[in-house]
């Protein structure tokens, strides 16, 4: 089937190594299939790490998931969005995933990170596909995936893979315990990102022995307009972001017109 007529399932991530949320829906897709393409709308680059580095990382997890390279786009690197900086560039991001989505004529699936609060780029990029896949009549199609949000939590802690019940009805699929042992592996393999998945692998690992599923939600724009979850936000506890400058940011970005 050529590609230009094969159905597609796409994935939205905000930075390399976002994948870990979903992993086992690729997989599926792939079995079932259909085209996957995915896209990175940060760089991906820290103070300890190159964005051509995380890049590689990426690609090799994705490659182990059938991933083809050539259905990879790291638009962050292209636009010049930095990590922690999507919601400083929401317009030239919103015009090059409109670009992005249609040269998928046959679009099966799309997949964005979670409206929860954990993340500032994640958040701001829910809100970037959910507005276009509307725009397009993709909500239906459309899922969220859940990373980490800290709903209730004291201090810095924070909870994994734990979708948000204000975000609707979540669909669990089973993992068979091989593909658990293999994503785990995965997740091992980001060594530019060490210190951060110090933090999480414990949770994931956690996460694939007692419950061994992932989880998707519909999506919903009236949700734009409302906190993730009451309380402090994840990003608000680290002081990375606020919900007024989450609020702000998109507002600013609804009244520009488009540049396309």
């Amino acid at each position: 089937m050529p590609t230009e007529t094969a159905h597609a399932a796409l994935f939205l991530f905000a930075h390399q190594d976002d994948e870990f949320g979903v992993f086992q829906r690729i997989l599926d897709c792939r079995r079932r299939g259909l085209r996957v393409a995915c896209a990175y709308l940060t760089d991906g680059q820290t103070a300890t790490a190159s964005a051509a580095q995380r890049n590689r990382e990426s690609l090799d997890v994705l490659a182990r998931l059938g991933v083809a390279p050539e259905d990879v786009s790291f638009a962050g690197g292209e636009l010049g969005i930095g990590d922690a900086r999507l919601p400083q560039h929401l317009g030239k991001a919103a015009d090059w995933i409109g670009n992005w989505l249609d040269r998928y004529p046959l679009i099966d699936s799309l997949h964005v990170t979670a409206w929860e609060g954990g993340h500032h780029d994640h958040d701001a990029l829910h809100a970037l596909g959910v507005t276009l896949a509307a725009e397009r009549g993709l909500l239906g199609r459309t899922r969220q995936f859940s990373l980490y949000q800290a709903k209730g939590l004291p201090g810095p802690l924070f909870r994994v893979l734990a979708p948000l019940p204000e975000n609707g009805a979540a669909v669990a699929m089973a993992i068979p315990w091989r593909q658990r042992l293999q994503h785990l592996g995965a997740c091992l393999s980001y060594p530019s990102q060490r210190n951060t998945w110090i933090g999480l692998f414990p949770f994931v690992l956690l996460h694939y022995l007692l419950r061994g599923v992932e989880q998707l939600q519909p999506v919903a724009p009236a949700r734009l307009n409302e906190r993730p979850h009451a309380g402090a936000l994840y990003y608000e506890k680290r002081k990375f972001f606020t919900w007024e400058q989450m609020q702000q940011a998109l507002s600013a970005w609804r009244s520009t017109p488009s540049l396309q």
